[in-house]
């Protein structure tokens, strides 16, 4: 392998310990000139046992008032020192690793939910961006969701999950999901028992985790660890930042120049992962979904209560205060966190509520200067951020900026769906009749 330079940035430095290249971006590419699309820039990270140099340069940022991370292609995953698994030479996680592969079937599996009717991948498909394909997500039997469902590919690169940060890691984010009152309803106890009930998942827990019985812990470490295979490194802007000057069209090019410059789209949408994990309100509309949907505002009122909203505000609010739920802080009403670009061409419809489903929407709504912030509808104060201001654009550049979003995702990530393993039936009792 060798070094070679492309692009000319200006050096930046970011908190204690992260230092970008002086003098430009680096890249690898092999001995033939050919780019290669996994290998790791030299500003970068090689995935490691603990969280590697890209987690921490985004907690650096996302703790900064000011510093903006450039654009850079996409190094591997941070993989966690209590769930490692197995990955290729440039520290990608594989799909060849006994713990991938059960999750991968634990991600299918339905029996992880209160009526063993719902998984994972019914509101995470690979048929629709492995998200639900709806502008809001669907909800357990009974109840409605009011929120967009998010993808899972590159999901293992965000510090937090949810529009609201509210989990800290793909392991926390699927317990959240399974046993949520509105996504998964789960009981814990029989979830686990079903499980312990299914022979191949006996001997498969036993071959990767050690353990006699399965236990639910181990299962949210296995999904996860099949979520961290779900990441993209080699979309058209990926291959263009590692040197191929051919990968991204004129107009993809001209929009990454507005991205970066006129549009300012790069203030919040940053870094490899073209998010700074910042939560702001932009003032989107509501969907007339939620506001007319009567099954989603009776969740709605369910949720503001189990999430200890004070009653003087869950009378007066119809909109979703976002961030507020987790901080209480009223100056964090409507704000929802700055989502990835990447992946986008299959993740339609977007925003926190499904506002919009055509980039070319999206692009028009940041031109106009955002639109009527929903917090001060409701009550007499507004937090709609200072940064969403009219842009100005052409309809050519309008157009440039979706060319080069589009260049932001690289072929659709299919899968197989696996045969689920049936139940049998267990003793429990050893030789003696002891449990």
């Amino acid at each position: 392998m060798r070094t070679v330079s492309r692009i000319p940035f200006a050096p930046v430095i970011i908190g204690v310990g992260i230092l970008l290249l002086v003098g430009g971006m680096r890249f690898m590419v092999d001995d033939g000139g050919v780019v290669n699309p996994k290998a790791p820039v030299s500003l970068s990270y090689h995935a490691s046992t603990d969280l590697n140099m890209y987690q921490a340069t985004m907690i650096e940022v996302s703790s900064s008032t000011s510093a903006v991370v450039e654009l850079a292609a996409l190094g591997a995953p941070p993989i966690p020192a209590d769930n490692l698994q197995s990955v290729d030479e440039y520290g990608f996680p594989i799909m060849d690793d006994p713990k991938v592969q059960l999750g991968k079937v634990l991600f299918y599996e339905n029996r992880l939910s209160g009526d063993a009717s719902i998984s994972c991948a019914d509101c995470h498909s690979d048929d629709f961006g492995w998200t639900d394909g709806s502008d809001l997500c669907r909800g357990y039997a009974g109840t409605s969701h009011w929120r967009n469902c998010q993808t899972i590919v590159n999901s293992a690169y965000y510090a937090k999950l949810f529009w609201d940060g509210a989990s800290t890691s793909l392991e926390s984010q699927a317990v959240s999901a399974a046993s949520g009152g509105v996504s998964g309803n789960g009981e814990r106890d029989m979830m686990e028992e079903r499980l312990r009930q299914i022979p191949e998942y006996v001997e498969q827990f036993n071959a990767v985790f050690g353990t006699r019985w399965p236990n639910l812990e181990d299962a949210w470490r296995a999904i996860a660890a099949f979520e961290r295979t779900l990441v993209q490194p080699d979309t058209p802007f990926d291959l263009y930042m590692r040197g191929d000057a051919t990968a991204m069209s004129p107009d993809a090019v001209a929009g990454m120049v507005l991205f970066e410059g006129k549009a300012g789209c790069i203030q919040c949408h940053s870094g490899p992962l073209l998010s700074d994990e910042k939560y702001y309100n932009l003032g989107v509309d509501e969907n007339p979904a939620f506001e007319q949907d009567q099954s989603r505002q009776i969740t709605f009122r369910y949720e503001q209560y189990s999430k200890g909203v004070p009653e003087e505000i869950y009378r007066q609010t119809k909109t979703d205060l976002g961030l507020y739920y987790k901080t209480k802080r009223t100056d964090d009403m409507g704000k929802f966190r700055t989502p990835s670009l990447r992946y986008l061409t299959f993740t339609a419809p977007y925003m926190h509520n499904g506002a919009f489903y055509t980039l070319e929407e999206v692009v028009e709504f940041y031109n106009a200067g955002g639109g009527e912030d929903q917090v001060k509808r409701n009550f007499d104060f507004g937090t709609k951020s200072a940064l969403i201001q009219p842009l100005g654009l052409t309809s050519t550049e309008e157009q440039q900026l979706v060319s080069f979003m589009e260049s932001l995702t690289g072929d659709e990530i299919r899968m197989d769906r696996p045969v689920l393993p049936r139940y049998g039936v267990f003793d429990y009792s050893d030789a003696s009749g002891n449990k």
